[in-house]
C-alpha cells in the first residue's frame, strides 16, 4: 500500500516537472486502452467497458479500505455529488458514446474528433487567471493541430466520416472529457486535505457502482459462446486495465492535474495519442510511415511549446480557483 502513498508527497519547486512526468506517464498507461479491442475482439465494447470499470471499482475499494474511516469524514455531500459527477462523465458517459461512435462512424473519425481534447482542455485553460495569453499558446496549438491532422489524413482518407450519428457521439465524447478534464482540475484544487491517489480511488469507487447499471444491457441476454480460456483471458484483460489504466493512469493524471495549470495539462492529453500510435506500430510490426513520424514530432513540439509558455510562471501557482472556478 505504501507504493501508492508517493503520489501523497508534498509538492515542492519541481512541481511543473513533476506534473510533466506524471503526465507522460499516465497517457503511456492510458495508451494501452486502445489495444484492449484487439486483444479481446471477441467481446463487444460494452462489456470491455462495464468489466473494466467493475474492476476499476473492486480494486479501487481494495485499497482505498484502509483509509475509508479518514476520507468519509473529509469528504461532505457536495464532493460525493462532484464525485458520481466526475465518475459519470469521465467514465461511464465517455466510454459509451466513444463505443458507439466507433461502431457507427468508424475509428478514423472518431479518433479525430477526440484528437481535439488538447486543444479544447487548453483552449478553456488559457482563460483562467494567471494563464499564458492565447497569442503565447498559439505555437504550441499549432503544433498540436497540425500533428493531429498529420495522424488523421490518412484514415479519413480511406474511411471517410462515416453517419452523422456516429459524428455526434464522438462530438459527444469530447465534450464529457473535456468538462470532466476542467472540472477534475478545479476540485482537486480546493481539495488540499485529499490526495490526489486517494481522490482516484474515490473516483474508481462510485464508478465501480455506477458501472453495475452499465453491466447489466452489457451482458444480459448475451447470445455470444465463449470457452473458458476466453473468459480467463477477459477477466485477465479487464483486470490489468482496471490497475494499470484506471487506478495507475487516473491518479497519475491527478498528480498532473493538481501540479500543471489547465492550458498545460490540456497538452498532456497528447501522450494517450502517442503511446497509442506506438503500441499500435508494436503491435503492427512496422515502423511509423513518414507522415505518422511527422505527427508524432509535431504533438511533442506542441507540448514542448507550450510548457515554454508556462515558463514565466517559474514560482508555480498553488491553483487557487478564481471566482468564475468556485462557480463549478
Amino acid at each position: 500500500m505504501d507504493a501508492f502513498r508517493i503520489w501523497s508527497i508534498p509538492v515542492t519547486t519541481n512541481k511543473i516537472l513533476l506534473g510533466i512526468a506524471a503526465g507522460i506517464v499516465a497517457g503511456a498507461f492510458w495508451g494501452l486502452v486502445f489495444l484492449a479491442p484487439r486483444l479481446a475482439a471477441d467481446f463487444p465494447p460494452l462489456q470491455l467497458s462495464a468489466g473494466r470499470y467493475l474492476a476499476y471499482g473492486f480494486v479501487a475499494v481494495v485499497l482505498v479500505a484502509p483509509s475509508w474511516r479518514r476520507l468519509k469524514g473529509a469528504l461532505g455531500w457536495r464532493e460525493w455529488r462532484a464525485l458520481a459527477w466526475l465518475s459519470f462523465i469521465g467514465n461511464i458517459l465517455y466510454y459509451v458514446l466513444l463505443a458507439k461512435a466507433v461502431q457507427t462512424g468508424g475509428v478514423a473519425m472518431t479518433a479525430f474528433v477526440i484528437g481535439l481534447l488538447p486543444l479544447a482542455v487548453t483552449l478553456v485553460g488559457s482563460r483562467a487567471r494567471h494563464a499564458p495569453t492565447l497569442r503565447e499558446l498559439l505555437p504550441s496549438l499549432a503544433c498540436s493541430t497540425a500533428g493531429l491532422v498529420c495522424i488523421s489524413w490518412q484514415s479519413l482518407a480511406t474511411s471517410g466520416w462515416g453517419s452523422l450519428t456516429g459524428l455526434l457521439c464522438a462530438g459527444g465524447a469530447l465534450v464529457s472529457w473535456t468538462a470532466y478534464a476542467v472540472t477534475n482540475s478545479r476540485w482537486l484544487a480546493r481539495l488540499d486535505h485529499v490526495s490526489a491517489q486517494d481522490w482516484s480511488l474515490l473516483t474508481g469507487v462510485v464508478t465501480g457502482l455506477e458501472a453495475i447499471v452499465l453491466a447489466v444491457p452489457a451482458f444480459h441476454g448475451d447470445t455470444l459462446v465463449h470457452s473458458n480460456t476466453d473468459w480467463l483471458r477477459f477477466l485477465g484483460l479487464i483486470g490489468a486495465m482496471a490497475l494499470f489504466c484506471s487506478v495507475l493512469g487516473n491518479g497519475l493524471w491527478n498528480v498532473a492535474s493538481r501540479a500543471l495549470p489547465l492550458a498545460l495539462t490540456g497538452q498532456m492529453i497528447v501522450f494517450e495519442t502517442i503511446f497509442a500510435s506506438l503500441y499500435g506500430y508494436l503491435w503492427e510490426s512496422r515502423w511509423p510511415t513518414p507522415l505518422e513520424a511527422l505527427a508524432l514530432v509535431l504533438l511533442v513540439a506542441g507540448v514542448v511549446m507550450c510548457a515554454r509558455a508556462h515558463r514565466a510562471d517559474a514560482p508555480v501557482r498553488e491553483h487557487a480557483p478564481d471566482a468564475a472556478e468556485a462557480r463549478v
